[in-house]
């Protein structure tokens, strides 16, 4: 049976007093669930999340990884630096990378064969941009992003990953995505999965919804079949909500 997750992803946010303050928080609150809990520090807090949450169920993983093992990357951190303080899951093509950092299909393979080589447990990112969903190309820029990155690997390497679908289109941009429309298209990845490898392999693998959960639309979207879990932005970064989000599943 395929895991529940929710994952908070602070991005570029709390410094270390309020790293510490909200993990404090939610360690107190979180409330008694199957699911998975992970939430993601800016890197320079993440060996004193991992201390923080020493002797919670909540665990500690990376925003983001090179693909190489060390040298002349300067402002970058290797699978290696994560695993020595304790963090053993790495988030990987999140939509800003993409965005903002011009991380490719190309490099994002590389990482992933990184991090499955490392023994890291990968959440990969994906998902098209609102030009995408108008023009009616959503199902093919998904199946290319997975077919890039990640359909070259043994079925092996499955165990180790988590998908994150994020709607880039409903992010920030006022445009709203559906459960139903949640749900279609990640009955449509397993679909994609199971054509590439099997049916067992696509009901095994974890998918994450990535678009603007909150606890008022939580419930709806995680009641999907398909929909297994949140990567939580915003809302994460509120102990009171983050919490809300996690009973909803």
């Amino acid at each position: 049976m395929r895991s529940k997750i929710v994952a908070g992803n602070w991005k570029m946010n709390k410094n270390l007093t309020e790293t510490e303050a909200l993990l404090t928080e939610l360690a107190a609150k979180l409330p008694d669930t199957q699911a998975e809990v992970m939430v993601a520090p800016t890197y320079v807090n993440l060996a004193s999340a991992v201390r923080t949450l020493e002797s919670s169920v909540i665990e500690v993983i990376a925003q983001n990884m090179h693909f190489a093992e060390s040298g002349a990357y300067t402002g970058e951190i290797s699978a290696d630096m994560l695993l020595s303080i304790g963090v053993d899951t790495a988030i990987i093509g999140h939509s800003e990378r993409r965005a903002y950092f011009g991380e490719t299909d190309e490099i994002l393979a590389k990482k992933v064969v990184t991090a499955l080589d490392k023994n890291i447990r990968v959440m990969f990112c994906f998902g098209e941009e609102l030009e995408d969903r108008k023009s009616d190309n959503h199902f093919n820029v998904v199946e290319s992003q997975l077919k890039n990155a990640l359909f070259s690997l043994e079925a092996s390497a499955w165990s180790k990953i988590v998908l994150a679908y994020e709607p880039v289109w409903a992010i920030g941009t006022g445009e709203t995505a559906s459960a139903d429309q949640a749900q279609e298209m990640h009955a449509f990845i397993r679909k994609t999965i199971t054509e590439a490898y099997d049916a067992t392999i696509a009901n095994n693998v974890s998918i994450l919804y990535g678009g603007s959960v909150k606890p008022g639309n939580a419930g709806e979207i995680f009641g999907k079949p398909d929909v297994d879990g949140g990567l939580i932005g915003g809302a994460a970064l509120v102990a009171d909500d983050f919490v809300a989000i996690i009973k909803a599943i």
